[in-house]
Formats: structure tokens, C-alpha cells, sequence
């Protein structure tokens, strides 16, 4: 339903790389980097570019993005990986049962705020 996502981001550099990093973790690699005018754009995804941050000014308000993990091994991974890139710890990784009894999750803020979050639906 959804083809991509993007969130407007404070200081492109550090969040690219805080992406980039996090994102590995989950086997989402940067695949596109740009300018376009001032903005500049940077798209990761798997086989494209699905997830995409851009600079300039960046709106009021917090959004959420979650992002499947394929095991709850690369939801921890994700976490801290995440958190050593500068996120700000939002919920370690664990069961969320108030959605479904195998909900793994773990969130991060990242640098400009907006809840960052892996999950993974199965047992493992």
C-alpha cells in the first residue's frame, strides 16, 4: 500500500550516517545520495529506495517509521547499533504483547526526535 516514506531531517550528514548504519543492521543499504537544488536526498531500501530523508527546514511534530526485522537478533542489532550512532534510547528491545504475543520490538529517537523502530513478528 505504502511505496515510500520520507522524513525531513535537521543535519543531512549526521543522518545519513546514523541511517546508513542502523539500517545495515537490517539488511537496508543507502542506495541513492543527491542533490536536487539545496536539498539534498538519500534513499534506502533493499532493492530500491523506499525510506528517504531530505534536508531543509524540518516541520514541528514527531513521526514513527517502522522498519521489519527478519529476527529478534537484528532488532537488538538495530538498537544498538542505532543508539551508538547518537539515537536516544525510546524502548529496548523486547515483547510488546499488547499488540500480539510475538511483537519483538526495539526504539530509538533519532537525532531530530522522530521514533525510529525495528520489529520483528516472528518467534525467533
Amino acid at each position: 500500500m505504502i511505496d515510500h516514506v520520507g522524513l525531513r531531517v535537521s543535519d543531512f550528514e549526521r543522518a545519513r550516517d546514523f541511517y546508513r548504519e542502523a539500517l545495515a543492521t537490517l539488511g537496508i543499504e543507502l542506495l541513492a545520495d543527491f542533490a536536487h537544488g539545496r536539498d539534498r536526498h538519500a534513499g534506502f531500501g533493499t532493492d530500491r529506495p523506499t525510506f528517504w530523508i531530505s534536508s531543509g527546514t524540518r516541520k514541528q511534530g514527531d513521526s514513527h517509521v517502522a522498519f521489519t526485522a527478519a529476527s529478534r537478533a537484528e532488532v537488538e542489532a538495530f538498537w544498538s547499533v542505532a543508539k551508538s550512532m547518537g539515537g536516544t534510547d525510546n524502548g529496548a528491545p523486547g515483547i510488546r504483547a499488547q499488540y500480539h504475543p510475538n511483537y519483538y520490538g526495539a526504539f530509538v529517537l533519532d537525532p531530530d526526535g522522530n521514533n525510529i523502530e525495528a520489529v520483528c513478528h516472528g518467534e525467533q
